[in-house]
């Protein structure tokens, strides 16, 4: 079976997951790119790399994105109580939200049953 960038046999909370990690490597990317600095810019491609492995059903992509994101939610708490502002807010909805698509329910029992 040839790689794929994303599964559409799996749960709707583990594409959502793919999918936004694929969204915040590219938009780091962009930042990076018109700002000249990002510093979150190697986490998220650490993280679209761990989505890719996702979607080719690897377990242990599934734990490193779990780690990842959980990794860069407490970074962005951290920020934000240090006096983040509007944008820190946003952060830490998003942050919040790849969490909770990646620990959801469906999401660990989808990964117990066909991850490798």
């Amino acid at each position: 079976m040839p790689p794929r960038w994303i599964d559409q046999s799996q749960p709707q909370t583990l594409q959502g997951a793919v999918v936004f990690s694929y969204l915040n490597a590219a938009l780091a990317l962009v930042f990076t790119i018109a700002l000249g600095e990002s510093p979150f810019l190697f986490l998220f491609v650490l993280l679209a790399a761990a989505a890719f492995g996702i979607a080719n059903e690897k377990r242990l992509a599934y734990w490193a994105a779990v780690a990842l994101a959980g990794a860069y939610l407490l970074v962005v708490l951290g920020l934000m109580i240090a006096g983040g502002g509007f944008g820190g807010i946003l952060n830490l909805l998003f942050a919040g939200v790849l969490v909770a698509l990646l620990l959801h329910p469906d999401s660990r029992h989808y990964e117990r049953i066909w991850f490798k």
